[in-house]
């Protein structure tokens, strides 16, 4: 549980990496909107690849794909690192296109990682689903911490900001590398993971030969007896239908929350008596609820698995636009605080039931295909999100 918790982080830590600096990229390019710009170059390559992918998913090569991923999310993290020390932090529109295709590339590695890691861990137990998304909301708490420990290290010093944000991506690509090596050597050996995967294969599927080679298992003998009953699964067609609720479950929770964090909470809030340190206290907020979110439904008697329940629950959370929009124009900070805990609070929780309910049920390989299925719907629901947080910005000059 604490690599699937680690290697959940890596998935999302380069990129919140992007987003907690939003202080920094903000002073360097005041009139780009980067906050917003750079999420919504990252969502259409993170979709348009994860959509491939999903479609493929029973012929690809599970091992070959979440290492391609990380390996990735390693060398963008030092492109970043790497781009400001070459232009001595300057801004421009020469450097903001870099970090613009930087952050494409980071939509490319999530969807490869994100993808492939729910859908293997989809046919293992809900705990380990529970621990991986812990871990990518952990990477949000974690890259909140240390901006504000980075942040304030260096506030009193000449360039203090960047100071701060170099020092941040240095530690942002060694976390990358670590987890590299983690999925590469540490968890095809974990026995667990061994017994699911061997399992998983003999209902089918093809995807973790390369996995249980690397665990030191090899796969079914030519000459062994396969039950051909066994080996059957449904389509991808007749896996959306049975769920479609559940997919589009994903798809809404994730509107809602992206159209309102991190654009509208660090550009739209007014000004408050916590200056620069606003924007970054709502993010941190947010991250802390949502990863404490993720953790409540281990606790059976609180997590709701009721498919109308979770339904009803998620589209109440829409609520939450109005209460944003009045409380930026004539709230005080703290009900915009404690508004924003209460979204990233919903938003962990809810992922977290709607993810380990779904699989129940199925054969390996049909957890797996559906595990990409509800992260596709995820990332389409962050997508709309972005897309529709522009809308904010309407009578303001846009």
């Amino acid at each position: 549980m604490v690599v699937c918790w680690l290697l959940g982080n890596g998935c999302l830590f380069s990129w919140n990496s992007m987003l907690t600096i939003e202080d920094y990229y903000g002073y360097l390019f005041p009139h780009y909107h980067p906050s917003r710009v750079l999420t919504l170059v990252y969502q259409p390559f993170a979709l348009g690849t994860l959509a491939i992918l999903t479609y493929n998913e029973a012929k690809i090569n599970t091992r070959r794909r979440n290492l391609f991923g990380y390996i990735l999310f390693f060398l963008s993290s030092l492109a970043v690192l790497v781009l400001d020390l070459a232009t001595s932090g300057k801004g421009g529109v020469g450097t903001f296109v870099g970090i613009c295709v930087i952050s494409g590339i980071f939509g490319v590695a999530d969807a490869h990682v994100q993808g492939g890691m729910i859908g293997d861990l989809s046919y293992m137990r809900p705990e380990f689903i529970q621990s991986f998304v812990a871990g990518l909301a952990a990477s949000g708490a974690l890259t909140s911490a240390l901006r504000l420990i980075t942040k304030a290290a260096f506030e009193n010093s000449q360039h203090g900001l960047r100071k701060g944000a170099i020092l941040f991506f240095a530690i942002s690509a060694l976390f990358e590398l670590l987890c590299v090596l983690l999925y590469a050597y540490v968890f095809p050996k974990l026995p667990i993971v061994k017994y699911y995967r061997s399992k998983a294969a003999s209902e089918g599927s093809k995807t973790v030969a390369a996995d249980l080679a690397a665990g030191g298992i090899q796969t079914l003998p030519q000459n062994a007896e396969v039950d051909p009953k066994n080996q059957e699964r449904l389509s991808n067609k007749s896996l959306l239908l049975q769920n479609i609720d559940y997919t589009l479950d994903m798809f809404l929770i994730y509107v809602l929350t992206l159209s309102i964090f991190p654009g509208f909470l660090s550009e739209d809030t007014g000004k408050h008596s916590l200056g620069s340190w606003y924007a970054l206290v709502l993010i941190a907020m947010y991250n802390l609820w949502d990863l404490i979110g993720r953790y409540i439904p281990l606790i059976k008697l609180l997590k709701l698995e009721s498919r109308k329940g979770l339904t009803t629950v998620i589209l109440s959370r829409f609520l939450l636009i109005p209460s944003f929009y009045f409380t930026a124009k004539y709230g005080d900070q703290g009900w915009m605080i404690m508004l924003t805990s209460f979204l990233g609070l919903t938003n962990g929780y809810l992922t977290v039931c709607v993810l380990t309910s779904a699989p129940k049920g199925y054969k390996g390989p049909e957890q797996n295909a559906l595990g990409n299925m509800l992260v596709l719907f995820l990332v389409g629901g962050i997508f709309a999100g972005v897309t529709l947080d522009w809308l904010w910005l309407i009578g303001k000059g846009w």
